[in-house]
């Protein structure tokens, strides 16, 4: 330990620290167990200094280490002033895959996103009936509409003469569910998908009408979508590591790790709150 250093019992206790990192992010402990699904009373425990709730001291690391990355700690340190302060030494290296697999928390299954489904699966019927519209003629046959389903995209006037060259088929790509989602909403309502890179982050999201439509943890690569005819209010536990897309445009943005955003978003060229 270099020397001008305070030594670990003369830094603020494991359970302060973590305490007041939630009270700088503006968690309340209700939150703070909804992202890390650690019960409330432990959470109570954990910043009392008081570790036996906590089941072991594997699960008791397991613990910290959740709730030390849910208000924009880096887990690492935090465990490390819990192993000086309790006088243990950290696991060793080649024991720390199982013991980590063993305290860590399973998270629920993810519930599927129905709304992006429902835009998806309207814009493709109106894409249809339009398609199917433009593309026929006064002299079409009634059945023609029903052989064409078997060839996506011909039409009468585009079948080949008697003895001519067959024309390629034109296979158009399905686009993915979420970016239809996006790049469809109604210019009269609000859209806002936000996808984690390189980290994970709290999210929570409430509608127009302060209904909250989403609450948890998005790990990295997981991205979701809200959307209101009103308005968006949307906070980030940590920021630096989510990126923004609303009613359709990227959202320019120097969050930094860790920081806390609240953010508002109405329909309408993007606005921040």
């Amino acid at each position: 330990m270099s020397n001008g250093n305070p030594s670990a019992k003369d830094r603020p206790s494991v359970g302060r620290t973590l305490q007041q990192a939630r009270v700088d992010a503006k968690l309340t402990v209700d939150e703070v167990s909804a992202a890390t699904r650690v019960r409330i009373p432990i959470v109570q425990a954990i910043e009392r200094d008081d570790f036996s709730r906590c089941g072991g001291d594997v699960y008791a690391r397991g613990h910290i280490r959740t709730f030390a990355r849910a208000v924009g700690l880096d887990p690492a340190e935090v465990i490390a002033l819990y192993n000086e302060q309790q006088g243990e030494q950290p696991p060793p290296t080649l024991s720390s895959g199982p013991l980590f697999e063993a305290e860590r928390i399973r998270p629920e299954p993810r519930r599927p996103n129905w709304t992006a489904a429902m835009v998806a699966a309207i814009v493709a019927v109106i894409g249809f009936v339009g398609f199917t519209f433009f593309s026929g003629s006064d002299q079409a046959d009634p059945g023609a509409v029903a052989e064409g389903a078997s060839t996506p995209g011909a039409s009468p006037e585009e079948e080949p003469e008697p003895g001519g060259e067959p024309q390629e088929e034109v296979t158009e790509e399905e686009p993915d569910p979420s970016e239809s989602a996006v790049a469809a909403a109604p210019d009269d309502k609000v859209t806002v998908q936000a996808t984690v890179e390189g980290g994970s982050s709290w999210v929570s999201a409430k509608n127009g009408n302060g209904e909250l439509i989403f609450e948890g943890v998005l790990q990295d690569g997981d991205s979701q979508i809200f959307t209101d005819d009103e308005q968006i209010d949307v906070v980030l536990g940590n920021a630096g590591v989510v990126s923004l897309r609303v009613n359709g445009k990227d959202i320019d943005s120097d969050f930094e790790t860790g920081q806390v955003q609240r953010l508002t978003y109405t329909p309408g060229d993007p606005e921040e709150g």
